[in-house]
């Protein structure tokens, strides 16, 4: 069941407007008319009346199955869900003091990361005195950021802040 609260829709006799603008069988345009001649026109083909625009003026009401049309809803919002893809935030850690063979090993998984379409939250973890020299840091973030921008695969979405006993930047991949 989704969290968001499903759009409300009207059908057959739980419409209140007055007038409708109403839409056939085949899609056809039948004009403004009653609610109650839309109604009469809705049950003499044996399909129900629905309230497709409510915020038009006069409401524009189609008829057609209601079981069939929520049916359709519900496949092209699963297609619409299978579409989307999930973005995971990957986390690389490391130290101001971390060498440069590693530091190079854990900046091209970023690259690799950010290529495959997730974003990168790089943490450089203090450990006792080592936070009295954030400026260390501070420059193997602003590396990781110049290598990230000469790969071109990914952007510096927020800078580095000190949070707690670690450095924290965050870094998203560029849309193409």
């Amino acid at each position: 069941m989704s969290i968001l609260k499903e759009k409300q829709l009207f059908i057959n006799e739980r419409i209140r407007a007055k007038e409708v603008r109403l839409i056939g069988v085949d899609s056809e345009q039948l004009g403004i008319v009653s609610i109650q001649e839309a109604l009469k026109y809705a049950s003499n083909v044996g399909l129900d009346l629905i309230e497709v625009s409510p915020q038009a003026n006069p409401p524009v009401c189609k008829v057609m199955d209601y079981g069939k049309y929520k049916y359709e809803q519900g496949k092209r919002e699963r297609d619409a869900a299978k579409k989307q893809k999930q973005v995971e935030i990957k986390t690389i850690r490391m130290r101001p003091a971390t060498d440069d063979h590693d530091f190079n090993f854990k900046t091209n998984n970023a690259i690799k990361f950010l290529k495959q379409g997730n974003k990168v939250k790089v943490q450089i973890m203090f450990k006792s005195r080592e936070i009295t020299h954030p400026e260390i840091a501070k420059q193997n973030m602003d590396k990781i950021a110049a290598k990230i921008a000469n790969e071109g695969c990914g952007k510096v979405e927020k800078g580095p802040i000190i949070e707690g006993k670690s450095m924290n930047m965050m870094l998203a991949p560029v849309e193409n």
